[in-house]
C-alpha cells in the first residue's frame, strides 16, 4: 500500500484529515494562473502544464522550444525566502535537495536539445509582476527569432 512508505513520517494529521488536505493543493497555482493569463492577452499562445513534456513546463510553446517554469520560494527553496519547516527537518531536507536536483536535471534536459528555458520564482512575480511580463516576452520573442534564422 502507497501508505506504508509514509508510516515512518510523524504525522501530526489523521489518514482523512492529510487526504483531505493534500487533495486541496492544485496543481496549478494562482500565481501561474496570472501570468499565463497576462502572456495569452498580449497575444502569446501555448499550453499549461503539459505532462508529456520533462518537469511539466508551467507554459510551453513546441513551435519555438520555449519552457518556463514558474518556481516556488518553498518547494524550489528560493535562496532569499525558502524556509527549513522547524519539524521532521530531516525529511524536509531530503525533499528539498531531491527538488533542486530534478530541476537541474530538467534544465540539463531542456538545455541538451536546445530549447530555450527560463525559470523564475514566485516571489519575482508577486513583486513586479509587469516587469516579468517585460522579459518573459523579450525570451519568448528571443526565442522565435531564433528559430526564424
Amino acid at each position: 500500500m502507497i501508505l506504508e512508505r509514509y508510516d515512518s513520517m510523524a504525522d501530526r494529521m489523521t489518514p482523512e484529515q492529510r487526504r483531505k488536505t493534500m487533495s486541496s493543493i492544485r496543481a496549478v497555482s494562482k500565481l501561474e494562473s496570472i501570468v499565463a493569463s497576462e502572456l495569452w492577452r498580449k497575444g502569446y499562445r501555448f499550453r499549461r502544464n503539459t505532462r508529456g513534456m520533462v518537469g511539466t513546463p508551467d507554459i510551453s510553446i513546441k513551435k519555438y522550444k520555449v519552457v518556463i517554469f514558474i518556481d516556488s520560494c518553498f518547494w524550489h527553496q528560493c535562496p532569499i525566502h525558502g524556509n527549513m519547516p522547524k519539524s521532521n527537518v530531516e525529511f524536509w531536507q531530503k525533499k528539498f535537495t531531491r527538488n533542486k536536483e530534478r530541476d537541474k536535471e530538467v534544465d540539463q534536459y531542456y538545455e541538451e536539445k536546445g530549447w530555450n528555458i527560463k525559470r523564475i520564482w514566485e516571489h519575482e512575480v508577486r513583486k513586479d509582476l509587469d516587469k516579468v511580463i517585460d522579459e518573459l516576452s523579450e525570451f519568448i520573442e528571443g526565442a522565435r527569432n531564433k528559430m526564424d534564422e
